[in-house]
């Protein structure tokens, strides 16, 4: 099982495998076309109204992941194939925010990682 997580800005590698954007939004300053990546996951990105509640304010990081994952439970038809694809082959999730530690990529690969560690592949 291997998922990293990467800013959009970073340029592609191939030990990225996957590269799957997971935010609602396409980053600011960059042109479609110059990202190399194979899906733009909007679905999995979290809810306007918690990503606008988060605010990118680490005090409020553990409400976030919590309200988060349950999003997620909602969605796993989204998520499934992902966390499939992760147990088999490198997967990375591309975040536009500037935070490293408190994004939605770190609360999606955690997420996935339980679930996998849980269920194992499928």
């Amino acid at each position: 099982m291997s998922i990293a997580v990467k800013r959009v800005y970073e340029p592609a590698a191939k030990a990225d495998g996957y590269r799957v954007l997971i935010d609602r939004l396409w980053p600011r300053g960059l042109r479609k076309d110059a990202v190399s990546l194979d899906q733009w996951a909007k679905e999995l990105a979290p809810s306007t109204a918690l990503r606008q509640w988060f605010a990118h304010e680490p005090a409020r990081w553990d409400g976030f992941r919590h309200r988060y994952a349950t999003e997620l439970d909602a969605a796993a038809e989204h998520w499934r194939p992902l966390a499939e694809r992760a147990a088999r082959h490198v997967v990375t999730l591309l975040y536009g925010a500037r935070d490293e530690e408190h994004n939605n990529a770190v609360a999606l690969k955690a997420y996935l990682e339980n679930w996998l560690h849980m269920h194992g592949p499928r």
